[in-house]
């Protein structure tokens, strides 16, 4: 994947990073991957649990200095990212691929196994295209730190145990690449063609990447859908993205459709993979 310069080396002589114009707190750099050490650090994370604030307080500095900010999970018995087998070496450049020919090659997956298209009603068996954008009903990054500081932590949460990170990344949607996150690993082996997704809706719907744990991924959006035929059309691209958000969804959901429901107004979506 290509790279920016990276900040992080200079916070192993520097913790605070004071020299970056940073006020950090006690924290630790992750060069941990699944094939041994990194060259340079991956990502800085605080050394405590995220609390309201945290994420505008380090979040709007770090992404000055090319550091942008996301909660990862150190919760439980999955351990924190230095525990999760990254893999930046396979790891390509969101760039290079079109999102709509991966969600298209993804949909075409997935309704290949489906016996009849129930399921992904009022759409048959062929990719039915993009969703259009939406008109923005916030701001993205303040949206992004409402979200932040609103999460939910603990046993039965998303997210066990949210701590503030920092990766070097161009774009909030290129931050699961830019650290070799394999939490969709058994779905696509390259995260990068999930980030170029994530991308597109950062252009059309307002997304930032908020949270990340061992396969779960959770972002906000400034521009939710606001109509059904609006958040059917994003139904279609999250069952692409991720069946199981939509077939495991929230109780009492029903199919597609049902599914879409959730998503009007919602400002915040979550994805995970087995």
């Amino acid at each position: 994947m290509a790279t920016l310069p990276n900040p992080l080396p200079t916070l192993a002589t520097d913790p605070s990073g004071r020299s970056l114009g940073l006020r950090l707190p006690p924290g630790r750099l992750v060069d941990a991957t699944d094939d041994g050490p990194w060259p340079e650090p991956l990502l800085w994370h605080a050394q405590k649990p995220a609390a309201p604030g945290t994420w505008k307080a380090l979040g709007a500095p770090g992404a000055r200095v090319g550091l942008l900010p996301v909660l990862v999970d150190l919760g439980g018995s999955r351990g924190g990212p230095e525990d999760w087998g990254l893999l930046p070496g396979e790891t390509s450049y969101p760039g290079d691929h079109d999102a709509e020919e991966v969600l298209a090659e993804y949909w075409e997956e997935e309704t290949a196994e489906l016996e009849d298209t129930g399921e992904t009603a009022p759409f048959g068996y062929e990719w039915p295209g993009l969703a259009p954008a939406t008109q923005l009903a916030a701001d993205p990054d303040t949206r992004a730190a409402q979200i932040a500081d609103a999460l939910d932590s603990g046993r039965d949460a998303v997210i066990e145990e949210a701590h503030l990170a920092l990766v070097p990344a161009r774009r909030s949607a290129d931050i699961p690449a830019a650290i070799g996150w394999t939490g969709p690993v058994n779905y696509d082996t390259d995260v990068a063609r999930i980030c170029a997704v994530l991308r597109s809706w950062e252009d059309r719907f307002g997304i930032r990447v908020v949270a990340l744990g061992l396969d779960t991924l959770v972002v906000s959006v400034a521009a939710p859908p606001t109509t059904r035929e609006e958040a059917e059309a994003v139904a279609a691209e999250h069952f692409a993205f991720c069946p199981d958000a939509v077939t495991q969804g929230e109780e009492g959901t029903d199919g597609l459709r049902g599914y879409a429901k959730t998503l009007l107004g919602e400002p915040v979506w979550t994805f995970w993979w087995d």
